[in-house]
């Protein structure tokens, strides 16, 4: 059974990905790159992989033709769906925790 990262539901690799695919197509390790850019979260190959596999049986990316050794992914309409949908709940839970955090604080 794989480890649930400890820092949080920001570091999930699907979600990551996904993010990464919202500007654009990307192989692999141009995923691995961006992500590390933008949450400053390094996934490992297993990981980054396991989870591409994941999201195309989604249908939630789906691969291009392959460019030389690398092969691109895009993601779906129904994928961006899914993004847009978790981004929401994670910004209404981090809405209700700080409600609460300032309520304790305070």
């Amino acid at each position: 059974m794989a480890r649930k990262p400890e820092t949080g539901p920001s570091s999930d690799p699907e979600l990551l990905i996904l993010s990464s695919l919202a500007d654009g197509p990307k192989h692999g390790y141009a995923m691995k790159l961006d992500i590390a850019l933008f949450a400053n979260v390094e996934l490992g190959p297993g990981t980054l992989y396991s989870a591409i596999t994941r999201l195309v049986d989604h249908r939630w990316i789906e691969p291009q033709d392959e460019n030389g050794r690398q092969r691109p992914y895009r993601i779906t309409m129904e994928g961006l769906e899914h993004l847009h949908a978790q981004l929401e709940r994670m910004q209404r839970l981090a809405r209700f925790g700080l409600r609460r955090l300032r309520t304790v604080c305070t």
